[in-house]
C-alpha cells in the first residue's frame, strides 16, 4: 500500500531516494491524457505569404504567416477550452509528474475513481461541441466577413462534433519479460533503466511540490503584510483556500522521500489550521501573527530550493528483481 503521510501525527523518518523509487514504482501506474482538437489556426498558402511580403517588400520564403479560422473568444468555444482546462486540471491534481512526455503516475487504487471521472467529463465535453456546433455556421460567417480573400470554404468541415474528444490510457512501462529470454544482458540494462526513471520521478514529484508550496506560500505571505501605506492589502479567500487543497492532495500523494519536506508541509499546515481567511481581514494582530510564521516557512521552503540542484540518487548495481 502507499505509504502516506498522516498530517494528524509527528512527521516520521522518510524513505530513502532509491526506495522511495521502488515504492513508486510498486503502488502507481503511468496514466496518458491525449486530446483530440481541431485547429484553429491555419497558415498562409506559398500565394498568400508572397501576396503578403510585397506589402513590406520582403520575399515570402522568409515570411511566416497564417489565419484564425473562427473567434476563439466567442462564449461557445471558451466553453470547450475550459471543459479541456478542467480536464488538465484534474489529471494533474491526482497525479505525480513522471519523466517521459505524457506520461504521470496515478495510485493504482485510484484508477477507478479517475475512470468515472473522466468519463464524466468527456460527456460534458461533448456537450459543450453540440453547443458550439450550434454556433458554428455563425462562427464561419463571421469569417468569411472578417477574412476577406483569405476565407476559404475549404477549410471548414461540415460539422464540429467528432473533432473535439478525449482519451486516456495506462500504458506500462515495464521491462517485456520476453527480454530476459531473448537478451539476459539487454534485460539487465532496461531494468536498471526503468528504475532510473522512477528514481527521477520522485525528484520530480519533490520538486512540483515544493515549487508548489514556495508559490503558494509566497502569494499569502505577501498578501498579509502590510501595504506601502500601512494598510492591509486586500487578498480573496483562494490563497488560503488553495493551500488547504495543497496540503490534501500532498497527504493522499506524498511518498515519504524527503522528511524535510514532510516537516514544512507539516508547519505550514498547522500554522493554518482553524484560520479563516475573513478572520485575517478582521484581527490585524492575528494577520501579523500569520504572516510572520509563514515567513519563517518561506524561509525554509527557500533553503530547501537552493540545495536542490546537489541532490542526487545513488542506485547500486545490482540483478534485477
Amino acid at each position: 500500500m502507499t505509504n502516506l503521510l498522516n498530517l494528524d501525527e509527528p512527521a516520521r523518518g522518510a524513505t530513502t531516494g532509491a526506495q522511495a523509487g521502488e515504492n513508486l514504482r510498486g503502488t502507481m501506474a503511468p496514466v496518458r491524457v491525449a486530446f483530440t482538437w481541431f485547429g484553429t489556426r491555419k497558415s498562409l498558402s506559398s500565394e498568400q505569404k508572397a501576396q503578403a511580403a510585397e506589402s513590406f517588400g520582403a520575399e515570402g520564403q522568409f515570411l511566416t504567416a497564417g489565419k484564425k479560422l473562427i473567434d476563439t473568444t466567442h462564449p461557445a468555444y471558451k466553453g470547450v477550452t475550459a471543459l479541456r482546462s478542467r480536464i488538465v486540471s484534474y489529471w494533474k491534481s491526482v497525479s505525480l509528474p513522471f519523466p517521459e512526455p505524457g506520461l504521470r503516475l496515478i495510485r493504482r487504487h485510484d484508477i477507478s475513481g479517475f475512470d468515472v471521472q473522466m468519463a464524466t467529463l468527456r460527456a460534458e465535453l461533448q456537450a459543450a461541441v453540440v453547443f458550439l456546433d450550434a454556433h458554428y455556421a455563425e462562427l464561419r460567417a463571421a469569417a468569411r466577413d472578417r477574412l476577406g480573400s483569405l476565407f476559404n470554404a475549404s477549410d471548414y468541415p461540415l460539422t464540429l462534433e467528432g473533432l473535439f474528444g478525449i482519451s486516456w490510457e495506462y500504458p506500462s512501462v515495464e521491462v517485456p519479460d520476453y527480454l530476459q529470454r531473448l537478451s539476459p544482458h539487454l534485460y539487465e540494462q532496461e531494468c536498471r533503466r526503468v528504475a532510473s526513471r522512477f528514481d527521477e520521478a520522485v525528484l520530480l514529484a519533490e520538486d512540483a511540490f515544493l515549487g508548489e508550496l514556495n508559490r503558494l506560500v509566497s502569494h499569502l505571505t505577501e498578501r498579509l503584510s502590510g501595504g506601502d501605506d500601512g494598510k492591509p492589502k486586500v487578498f480573496r479567500d483562494s490563497a488560503v483556500e488553495n493551500l488547504r487543497e495543497f496540503f490534501t492532495r500532498f497527504q493522499q500523494l506524498n511518498i515519504r522521500s524527503n522528511a524535510d519536506l514532510d516537516i514544512v508541509v507539516d508547519q505550514a499546515r498547522r500554522i493554518l489550521n482553524g484560520v479563516e481567511p475573513q478572520q485575517l481581514r478582521d484581527n490585524a494582530s492575528r494577520r501579523q501573527q500569520i504572516a510572520s510564521q509563514l515567513a519563517a516557512v518561506q524561509a525554509s521552503v527557500d533553503g530547501m530550493l537552493v540545495d536542490r540542484p546537489r541532490r542526487t540518487i545513488i542506485r547500486p548495481n545490482r540483478e534485477p528483481a
